[in-house]
């Protein structure tokens, strides 16, 4: 039987044929953007091999989480000096023609209450569009970042992200990936912790968690506390406290292949001190090994050193003085919960696994070795 036609109807139309999109071009600039409790950072990146090249960056401390604690919201003068930084980051995509970005805010925006507000504000002072991420994408994304620090001998990994209202743990177990291919099954944890069925052996996420504890909101909690040594203490083993849920605390002990590697301003300042930097190095310090008798040390001179000695020490900076010791007190309690004299210091964090996730994403990078 011949189909009838509907009223008034010619031929039947055409199927209409969209065309393919247009490949992501291999050079073509992206763009990372990371806005924290305390700090502002940017990155402009290439993507090139495996890896990628920095073209551009920016960091400032904007102090967004300054009195969050106290007040649950974002104070306006903390929203205004972040404005600030976030028009210089507008300025430096539109000298690069950035297309391809992704813009997060981390804790501070996921605890206040005008958050929403402080969003839109930013949306209409500069055009940029912010993304308030979950705490397991911000501890994937630190994890993914950290890929190529990964050792090949590494069978349990512990990556730590200590920020500035929050420290991320994520424990990660690697022992049955082929030596080799370590490094690169941690960048394919971009896609999510629950790994599912792969035809190739994956890294296992054993566990994960978000302490709401990071260097600006710990040293808030005890700045009551006048005896420098005292406060010290109790900011240590009260974050020690809060590690109790995360399943590796009571089982977990640190053995051959276990590796720590720690991504934050507190670790990559503790490893300029101990090399003695005066002026910060990036290629000397990302990838560096400590001990922890050689971490322990560091603290000890930062204690004796007071807190009018670290305001002048040129090895912490300006920026991070005030937030050093409370950035110690969670890495000396890691240190005191897994010893091992393993662990490696990334200068790289959440703006990298971000550059990394997107230029994954649209296939860019080259599938090869770290």
């Amino acid at each position: 039987m011949t189909p009838r036609r509907p009223v008034g109807a010619g031929a039947f139309p055409k199927p209409v044929v969209t065309p393919a999109p247009e490949p992501p071009d291999p050079v073509a600039p992206y763009a990372a953007l990371d806005l924290g409790t305390n700090s502002c950072r940017m990155l402009v990146a290439q993507p090139k091999g495996s890896q990628f090249h920095v073209v551009d960056s920016f960091s400032k401390s904007v102090q967004l989480g300054t009195g969050l604690e106290a007040s649950g919201r974002l104070s306006r003068a903390s929203m205004s000096r972040t404005v600030q930084a976030l028009r210089i980051c507008k300025a430096k995509f539109q000298k690069h023609k950035v297309q391809r970005m992704r813009l997060v805010a981390t804790e501070a925006c996921r605890r206040a209450k005008n958050a929403r507000d402080f969003i839109r504000l930013v949306r209409r002072e500069t055009g940029l569009k912010l993304e308030i991420i979950r705490p397991e994408e911000e501890a994937r994304l630190a994890v993914v970042s950290c890929a190529p620090l990964v050792s090949v001998r590494t069978e349990q990994l512990l990556v730590v992200d200590i920020g500035g209202g929050s420290t991320e743990l994520v424990w990660i177990d690697l022992s049955r990936v082929p030596g080799p291919d370590r490094p690169r099954a941690i960048m394919r944890l971009h896609k999510g912790f629950d790994t599912g069925d792969h035809p190739f052996p994956t890294a296992k996420v054993v566990d994960w968690i978000s302490v709401p504890l990071g260097v600006a909101t710990l040293k808030d909690l005890f700045r009551d506390v006048e005896d420098d040594a005292g406060r010290f203490a109790l900011m240590s083993w009260y974050f020690e406290e809060q590690l109790a849920e995360f399943s590796p605390y009571a089982h977990e002990q640190a053995r051959e292949g276990f590796q720590i590697i720690g991504t934050s301003g507190t670790v990559t300042t503790v490893a300029a001190s101990h090399l003695g930097l005066r002026r910060y190095d990036r290629t000397k310090v990302d990838g560096l090994r400590m001990t922890s008798d050689q971490i322990d040390a560091v603290i000890r001179g930062y204690l004796d050193l007071g807190e009018a000695g670290r305001r002048a020490d040129p090895r912490i900076g300006k920026d991070r003085h005030s937030l050093i010791m409370s950035g110690a007190a969670i890495l000396q309690a890691l240190m005191r919960v897994w010893p091992t004299d393993r662990l490696s210091v990334a200068d790289r964090g959440l703006r990298e696994g971000l550059l990394y996730a997107q230029m994954s994403s649209d296939g860019v990078l080259e599938d090869g070795p770290f």
